[in-house]
């Protein structure tokens, strides 16, 4: 599904939040969107998400306009927003409940999706039993049980240790290439950026301009991102960030602003 905005702004009484922005996101096309924090990169997804609408412009989503929520487009947030009272495979099946599915038939599908996050066998389990990976992994399924065509994605890892991130990444690219849905990303980790995307959207401070698009080209199969070092360096120095040969061995993820949050 193709999402567009035309001369969108947001803002939130005298605060501008989103300068003018311009785009067009193709059909199943990846595109991450980085920068500072409180920039308004989520009101972008909450805007996509039809749970709130833009203060001028127009926003679109195959070619209607997007005037509220709907299964067509799903967000993810940072943390799971599992519900603690339901088992694993119960937070799962009520994505499709809530469409009006019968319970025995979306409890079936939602043990092959447990199946498919490495869940198996977890299906009984509550939130509070598994781990924090696990019920990010449970909270994938939820999202893609549905097949929505629009996949939004807000830091969704952010939360996650290092290692735990990097395996969830590549479950979550997993999933992208076989469902293929149109997916908006995003993250304060670069590395994750260009691992995942095709396509990243630089911003600026508030009110949110873009600085820059970069086109990835050739998508990275693995973790190993060193031929895009000069990608890598270029958004880096466009948020602000000393990208000297020392600093290339330190974290990706960009330095929030006090009292800001994404």
């Amino acid at each position: 599904m193709e999402l567009q905005f035309k001369q969108v702004t947001k803002q939130f009484g005298d605060l501008s939040v989103i300068g003018q922005f311009d785009a067009t996101i193709g059909n199943g096309e990846i595109v991450a969107l980085v920068g500072p924090s409180g920039c308004g990169k989520s009101t972008l997804l909450h805007m996509v998400a039809g749970l709130q609408g833009p203060s001028t412009g127009t926003l679109t989503a195959g070619g209607k306009s997007v005037e509220k929520p709907s299964p067509e487009r799903t967000l993810v947030f940072q943390e799971h927003a599992l519900y603690p009272w339901m088992t694993l495979i119960e937070n799962v099946a009520v994505a499709l409940e809530f469409q009006g599915e019968g319970r025995a038939s979306a409890r079936e599908k939602a043990t092959l999706w447990l199946g498919r996050v490495k869940l198996a066998g977890f299906e009984d389990y509550y939130p509070h039993q598994v781990s924090g990976g696990m019920r990010q992994r449970c909270a994938l399924a939820r999202a893609f049980i549905a097949r929505p065509q629009v996949l939004l994605l807000d830091e969704p890892f952010g939360a996650l240790d290092a290692l735990t991130r990097l395996t969830l990444q590549s479950v979550l690219k997993d999933l992208i290439e076989e469902e293929r849905p149109t997916v908006v990303l995003v993250t304060h980790d670069v590395d994750e950026a260009l691992y995942l995307a095709d396509r990243v959207l630089v911003f600026s401070n508030r009110p949110a301009t873009v600085l820059k698009e970069i086109t990835i080209g050739h998508i990275p199969k693995t973790h190993d991102l060193s031929a895009f070092a000069p990608i890598r360096r270029d958004i880096l120095t466009l948020l602000g960030i000393d990208t000297d040969a020392d600093t290339e061995t330190q974290t990706t993820t960009h330095p929030k602003e006090e009292g800001a949050s994404a």
